[in-house]
């Protein structure tokens, strides 16, 4: 009996020196390993900058995530026209590509960021539309943007809206993978507390006002724990306090200081990693599914593949916040995301219920440089 309390104890004390070993050598498992229960939760460390030039200058992910997007949504569309699938011509997909992205994508976003989750404030001081580098797209205003953009278009070049919908809506996840890939870099839209053992614990918690430890602790109880560490700013205001600089100097600093590190595992909360989960289905599955459909059923009625994209998107983004963290709050029972989309799903519908109430069938067009769209049946 007492040699195997003595053997437990060993393997206990041996799991507890592993653990400090990984700490102190900032060796973080990867959020899939099983031993990430007993070792430590992945403490977020990645910085937004992949090139950084003075305080808040510098190659963003985020940007980058923007620019991948619309690149990969050039290179498909492109493909699409060399197999007749599109009605634009190879050499308009460049123009269209680049209009897309500034007028419907970054325009409506930012409206619909303004409108849906900044409304008060922007109505307060409509100068803040512009401060573009503090922050603040929609994805839902973006989808809406590109809908009003390609109505637009399709109606000045005379050609199928709802044709030209179905490719850009297979298209776009790639973007929106790519987007939620930057939010999780970024550690912001983070998700709701957890314990599995892929959970990861984000700086970014801090700037919640009413934040609390997994043991009670709030933002004063961290800023007095930090305070010895000469960090600039290191003094958190109390709770119910506004958000202040010293939030961001902390998060900062758990890049390169591990006594900061330290601290911070202890009092942030795990948390799922709603942002990846949010790439896979709204990004990876829904792409997926869009381009099976158009490449497997190239002539199917216009419509039924935008019709699919809100679908799919509505009901994937109201799965992926049932993990993400509500910051936005509640309308009803929804949250403001699960809310939006649910006009989404009804204005998908309307797209398919249209395919067969005014059905055109896209067929293949010419293929070449200079392929023309020919009538609709």
């Amino acid at each position: 009996m007492g040699k195997l309390a003595s053997r437990s104890i060993a393997r206990l004390l041996f799991l507890a020196d592993v653990k400090a070993s990984l700490m102190r050598n900032l060796l973080p498992l990867p959020a899939w390993c099983p031993l990430a229960s007993v070792i430590g939760y992945y403490l977020h460390d990645l910085s937004p900058f992949l090139v950084r030039f003075g305080e808040s200058m510098g190659i963003r992910w985020y940007g980058l995530a923007y620019v991948a997007g619309f690149l990969a949504g050039f290179l498909l569309l492109r493909n699409f026209c060399r197999r007749g699938y599109c009605e634009l011509a190879h050499s308009q997909v460049g123009d269209f590509i680049t209009m897309a992205a500034l007028l419907g994508v970054m325009l409506g976003g930012r409206i619909g960021y303004m409108l849906f989750y900044n409304f008060d404030a922007f109505i307060q001081n409509p100068v803040i539309f512009f401060y573009f580098l503090q922050g603040g797209m929609a994805s839902h205003g973006g989808i809406l943007g590109l809908v009003a953009f390609t109505y637009i278009f399709a109606r000045k070049k005379r050609i199928s809206w709802r044709g030209i919908g179905d490719n850009l809506c297979t298209v776009a996840p790639i973007g929106l993978c790519f987007g939620r890939i930057a939010n999780f870099i970024n550690g912001e839209l983070y998700g709701r507390k957890t314990d599995l053992p892929w959970a990861v614990q984000f700086p970014e918690e801090i700037r919640e006002n009413n934040f609390l430890s997994p043991n009670g602790l709030n933002r004063a109880d961290l800023g007095r724990e930090l305070a010895p560490l000469n960090i600039p700013s290191s003094q958190l205001p109390g709770n119910n306090e506004s958000i202040s600089h010293n939030d961001t100097e902390i998060i900062e600093a758990v890049r390169d200081n591990e006594s900061v590190q330290e601290i911070l595992r202890e009092y942030l909360n795990a948390r799922h990693p709603s942002q990846i989960y949010q790439a896979l289905l709204e990004g990876v599955a829904l792409f997926l599914i869009l381009y099976l459909l158009r490449c497997g059923f190239p002539k199917l009625r216009q419509g039924i593949l935008t019709g699919i994209f809100f679908v799919g998107y509505a009901l994937f983004r109201i799965i992926g916040e049932q993990f993400r963290e509500p910051a936005d709050g509640y309308v009803g029972i929804f949250t403001r995301g699960q809310f939006l989309s649910l006009f989404m799903v009804a204005v998908g519908l309307a797209f398919i219920l249209s395919a067969f109430l005014w059905p055109h069938r896209q067929r293949l067009l010419h293929t070449g440089s200079g392929n023309q769209p020919e009538e609709h049946q």
